[in-house]
């Protein structure tokens, strides 16, 4: 953890809009590491990962459009006209943005890192990309979307009454933007990482302004509103069904949003769910929570990638 965490930081135009990205490592070597934060937070969250990781192949971070250094341009809804200004903020879009960045700027093979909304972006990512450029997706904490209108039959009978009208009121932007604000607060941040970090570990001042300082910014409650109006998109499992690239898990033993039972169906159920590591007395951020302890496990999933496309290129026939 103590490794400096200095990366090179750049831009990169994707669809007129300008998408904030980081590298740490040599970039000429045969495989290469995306991260991918998780809501609200941005490629800085990565700090003591991507150095770590680097040391082993070029490790790149990506700001969602809308997050980070990223461009955050207006919400549009589902339902709303179209505007050339505006973009509808949804898994497909981050999904497309990501699969872009890995056949534009990285251009060689892939293994995918997401955390929280991260992971079901890094799983759309990977349908996207194929076998031949992304070889592994890592989930950390991902995203279960529990109120997705294709989860309502989990949820609670009231859920089912009160939906048409949370539904309206959250599609309202004074709504969202005034929830957006409150939110965006360093004392509520602190306090809702209190949540995510159960073992109170590494809730620094540091981690408080890499979350703050991206909300200031003037388009910072767009990417709120669209997420939070997301009732129908896609739901980690589906993206899985069929997907022919390995998927490990990482959990956080005590994560409170994303249940640790809903993972360990997925590595039950789901044949691409090669392994799932739980991290003890940790939450939903266990890559900045445990850091230590997550490094080891992405290391030797990085080790068996590279290990895995050496193979693969010592058993073709020379031209």
């Amino acid at each position: 953890m103590n490794t400096p965490f200095s990366p090179i930081q750049d831009t990169w135009a994707w669809q007129s809009r300008q998408i904030g990205w980081s590298l740490m490592g040599d970039p000429t070597a045969p495989v290469a590491v995306l991260l991918i934060h998780g809501f609200g937070a941005n490629t800085n969250h990565w700090r003591f990962n991507q150095p770590v990781l680097a040391k082993l192949a070029p490790t790149y971070a990506i700001d969602l459009l809308g997050f980070g250094r990223s461009d955050q341009p207006r919400a549009r809804l589902k339902q709303e006209p179209s505007d050339p200004t505006a973009v509808h903020y949804s898994f497909d879009l981050w999904g497309q943005q990501v699969a872009d960045f890995c056949r534009e700027v990285i251009d060689k093979p892939v293994v995918l890192i997401g955390n929280s909304i991260g992971g079901v972006v890094a799983l759309r990512a990977a349908q996207l990309l194929g076998p031949d450029q992304c070889k592994r997706v890592v989930l950390i904490d991902c995203a279960q979307r529990l109120m997705d209108d294709k989860q309502l039959a989990t949820q609670p009978a009231w859920m089912g009454w009160i939906r048409p009208l949370l539904k309206t009121m959250v599609s309202q932007r004074w709504l969202s933007t005034a929830l957006f604000r409150n939110a965006a607060r360093p004392g509520v941040i602190r306090s809702v990482l209190k949540q995510a970090y159960p073992s109170r570990q590494n809730i620094d001042d540091e981690l408080i302004d890499l979350l703050y300082q991206p909300t200031r910014r003037n388009g910072a409650a767009e990417a709120f509103r669209g997420f939070i109006n997301l009732f129908d998109d896609h739901l980690a499992p589906q993206l899985m069904k069929d997907l022919e690239i390995p998927v490990d898990l990482i959990w956080g033993e005590k994560d409170p949003w994303e249940p640790i039972k809903e993972a360990e169906n997925w590595k039950s159920t789901i044949s691409c769910v090669q392994s799932m590591n739980t991290i003890l007395r940790v939450g939903h951020c266990a890559h900045d929570e445990a850091p230590d302890e997550v490094n080891i496990v992405l290391t030797q999933l990085i080790k068996t990638t590279r290990e895995s496309i050496s193979k693969q290129h010592k058993l073709q026939p020379d031209h």
